[in-house]
């Protein structure tokens, strides 16, 4: 059975399916507005396999990560410069792909998000983002920029990404995987 300290978030809306996520070591589970509560726990229970399987991933994770030491503060500057000069290049270059313009490229150092779009078209970017291939860059850079379009995560979104950028979904998943290193190294 699951660990009874291990915390459950229970989320609904307008939906018509279950899901399940964890974050952070903690069960999410989004559910439609009008199921019971006992239905939910029963979905809960018959994915216990994958969820003791992703939380032990998690644990073993965590311990990793607790390990690295932060970036300096020159290592960070060094990471804004390199940022600074090849980001807004790949914007530049993408953004006729996608068929969009766009207002003012920030660049941050951000502990949760490798970029943002604004509704005014404003994009951010993390400066982090240079310690990984170019093209995990470049699936960072067509994601915001397809957010002109629409903003949102829709079927028509990832669609308008795997027009521009085909293999937008192999550095996706590749960022997800290695991007936690990199994030933890962020001083507090």
């Amino acid at each position: 059975m699951l660990s009874t300290d291990t915390k459950i978030t229970i989320i609904r809306s307008n939906r018509k399916t279950l899901a399940l996520q964890l974050k952070n070591g903690e069960i999410v589970v989004r559910a439609p507005l009008k199921m019971k509560d006992r239905e939910i726990y029963k979905f809960i229970s018959l994915k216990k396999d994958w969820i003791e399987k992703h939380l032990a991933e998690f644990n073993e994770r965590k311990k990793e990560l607790d390990t690295i030491q932060p970036f300096s503060e020159e290592e960070i500057k060094a990471l804004y410069k390199k940022a600074k000069e090849i980001i807004p290049e790949r914007v530049k270059h993408y953004a006729p792909k996608v068929g969009v313009t766009y207002n003012r490229i920030t660049i941050r150092c951000q502990k949760s998000r490798w970029g943002s779009c604004s509704s005014k078209g404003n994009l951010n970017f993390n400066c982090l983002l240079v310690l990984f291939p170019i093209e995990i860059i470049d699936s960072v850079v067509v994601h915001e920029l397809c957010h002109r379009k629409h903003m949102n995560h829709s079927q028509q979104f990832y669609k308008e990404i795997e027009k521009v950028f085909p293999e937008y979904k192999k550095w996706h998943t590749q960022l997800n995987k290695t991007g936690s290193v990199y994030l933890n190294k962020i001083p507090k």
